[in-house]
């Protein structure tokens, strides 16, 4: 296998675009739900299964991919955790994607407003996952008491805002995209877990034939790499189908 900088493991990118698929479809009948007048059950059952899955995969690889951009940065440079400012400008600036999904929605929208969604998460996450690249194993048993932990949050509500962001719901909150630092930054930590048992050193620990370049697979992986770029157009694309289809009227956004 060639190990140059720019290379990309493709099953990654293939599981990414799948998660774009789930995500993309589970969005559309939110939407149909949210401005079509449809009931939907979103929320429990297989419907929320496939929500639930696009999330976790879309989170898992965000983990697995800093492992192996800080073991590909090892293999090319010298001082590899001299890097933090690289992952500060990187969380910052997907982070400021998801601020403009949030003004976005409270323009648009009003009503359930997006105030730390994926994006905001993810954006969070790269920066503060920075110190957990390096352990291995410990990963793993941090985010299970994350994810534990997380849990536990879900069950009560607070009568204070200032940390939505960690897990503590405020009474009567609600919001169409929300993944706090508890639960899920414990999907970052295995994620970082299992990129450094299965890609340890920029290399695959295993074995598996290369079909990046047979159809459909490959548009799954094209979809991955561009999975960035799908979740932020995805939403208006979906509004204007349904428009177009006669699914919603000019009265169902608010401006």
């Amino acid at each position: 296998m060639n190990n140059r900088p720019s290379e990309r493991f493709w099953e990654l990118d293939f599981f990414r675009g799948i998660g774009i698929i789930l995500m993309v479809v589970f969005h559309f009948l939110y939407d149909l739900n949210y401005f079509g007048g449809y009931d939907f059950n979103l929320h429990s059952g297989s419907l929320l299964f496939m929500g639930r899955s696009a999330a976790i995969i879309f989170i898992l690889l965000v983990g697995i991919s800093l492992t192996i951009s800080i073991s590909r940065t090892k293999k090319y440079a010298e001082n590899v955790w001299n890097l933090y400012p690289k992952y500060i400008k990187r969380g910052l600036r997907i982070f400021g994607w998801g601020l403009l999904l949030t003004l976005i929605t409270w323009i648009f929208i009003g009503q359930g407003v997006i105030v730390f969604g994926i994006l905001h998460f993810i954006g969070i996450s790269i920066i503060l996952a920075y110190p957990f690249l390096r352990f291995k194993s410990m990963n793993l048993v941090l985010g299970l008491l994350f994810i534990l932990l997380g849990s536990y949050l879900q069950t009560f509500s607070v009568d204070f805002p200032w940390f939505l962001w960690l897990g503590f719901v405020p009474e009567g909150f609600y919001t169409f995209d929300y993944f706090p630092i508890f639960p899920w930054f414990g999907v970052i930590l295995i994620g970082i877990f299992t990129g450094n048992l299965l890609y340890p050193n920029y290399t695959r620990k295993f074995s598996i034939m290369d079909l990046s370049r047979k159809y459909p697979i490959n548009m799954f992986c094209l979809m991955g790499r561009y999975s960035l770029f799908i979740y932020l157009i995805h939403q208006p694309f979906l509004i204007i189908i349904l428009y177009l289809l006669g699914f919603l009227g000019t009265s169902t956004i608010t401006i």
